[in-house]
């Protein structure tokens, strides 16, 4: 999950630095059951090590807060900055990211220091109105990289075959929904942020877009759906699939969502019995839409997705409220549980301009061969999404909590 810019802030001082604390000591608490290694290991390139996560957010407030704007501050280790910048052409040389598993020093123990050392030097700067936006930016920044840890962590400890647990909180139960549609008799709509609240500069300027009438799913789709599909032989029909993902699928030889072990998966607690009634997850774009065309439906695009989000409470549905159990379990809201994915490609918005300077760097770059997702995840911060906001993969990754919510036209 690429870490794109801010476009505005208007938090209360006394709020901000709130939600600064607030932030920074849930990043910890996330990996309190972790161990150094546990912390270190790298199972892929697009995954980072936990102790990775804590450092790179912690150089972001160094470089682009306490570096320029605190007065007498010096760099806790001067070599940091190359370990533990992400992708910030702008701020020099960086250590190769498939590297980042290869850090065994500094230790979980000296970035906890560095952590403690720099959160203790913005308590100056948190009351300064200039800095709120770049504050607010390094909040939403790190809520995003506690998303990542959560997921990468997953990853990484699915790899040992003693399924190992990162909380011992086993999933809720799902509850089967009632069945729906919401209904938009289509016409222009305004999509995209607008006001003075915080939002990436990703999501706007707002814009018009015209919608064909149509239906979005009030339920996602379920285990026990997916398991219909599977049986069905949607894995073999390659008439359900686009050529790229069939290709995929062969060439992997996908059988099923990630984390599936015949009537089990493997989670955050370890392994599982799977709940038929809970929400699918960790699903590419090329199995949702395969899936979609096999329900002789289809996805919803992000501009549909986002009208009818427009009238639903971004915070509500199951999102992380603090350190334990995290795991999609179903809910009635549009948010949550897991990122749902779209038909829409992530490119611009109209009139976009990338922000000049470093912090510009993490949106426009990025606007090819990616699809839009919306909503939240079990392992997205509670406040930290809205309607407008555009979360972005590339068609084969599923290791992120991602699932689906069905459309069909009118």
């Amino acid at each position: 999950m690429p870490e794109p810019l801010a476009s505005a802030a208007n938090n209360g001082a006394a709020g901000l630095a709130e939600r600064f604390r607030a932030t920074r000591a849930l990043s910890e608490q996330l990996v309190a059951p972790l161990s150094d290694a546990d912390t270190t290991i790298q199972s892929m390139e697009d995954a980072s090590p936990a102790k990775w996560h804590l450092a790179h957010t912690t150089w972001f407030w160094e470089t682009f807060l306490l570096r320029d704007h605190a007065k007498g501050y010096q760099l806790f280790d001067e070599q940091y900055p190359f370990l533990f910048n992400s992708y910030y052409e702008a701020e020099g040389a960086r250590i190769a990211r498939f590297s980042r598993g290869l850090l065994s020093r500094p230790s979980l123990e000296d970035v906890l220091t560095w952590r403690a050392q720099a959160t203790a030097a913005m308590e100056p700067l948190l009351d300064d109105p200039a800095l709120a936006g770049l504050i607010a930016l390094g909040i939403a920044h790190e809520e995003q990289h506690q998303e990542l840890l959560l997921t990468d962590v997953k990853h990484a400890l699915f790899q040992n075959p003693l399924g190992p647990t990162m909380f011992d909180d086993a999933p809720k139960k799902a509850v089967k929904r009632a069945e729906g549609w919401h209904e938009h008799p289509g016409g222009i709509a305004m999509i995209g942020h607008e006001g003075s609240g915080f939002a990436f500069d990703n999501e706007g300027p707002r814009h018009r877009v015209l919608l064909e009438p149509f239906l979005l799913s009030k339920s996602l789709v379920t285990n026990r759906e997916w398991g219909a599909f599977i049986a069905d032989g949607g894995y073999t029909n390659a008439a359900l699939w686009l050529s790229d993902g069939w290709a995929w699928v062969r060439e992997h030889d996908i059988k099923a969502p990630l984390y599936w072990r015949d009537d089990e998966h493997f989670t955050l607690a370890g392994w599982r019995a799977r709940d038929p009634e809970a929400p699918v997850t960790h699903i590419s774009y090329y199995e949702a839409d395969a899936f979609a065309s096999w329900a002789s439906m289809r996805l919803p695009t992000e501009f549909e997705w986002e009208a009818i989000g427009q009238g639903e409470d971004p915070s509500g549905g199951n999102q992380v409220d603090e350190a334990t159990g995290v795991h999609p379990s179903g809910s009635d809201s549009l948010f949550g549980d897991c990122w749902q994915f779209t038909r829409s490609a992530y490119l611009p918005y109209p009139r976009f301009q990338p922000a000049a300077g470093a912090v510009g760097e993490y949106n426009g770059k990025f606007m090819s061969g990616q699809f839009v997702l919306k909503g939240a995840s079990c392992a997205t911060v509670r406040g930290h999404s809205r309607s407008s906001y555009r979360n972005f993969f590339y068609p084969h990754q599923r290791w992120q909590f991602t699932g689906l919510r069905l459309a069909k036209d009118l």
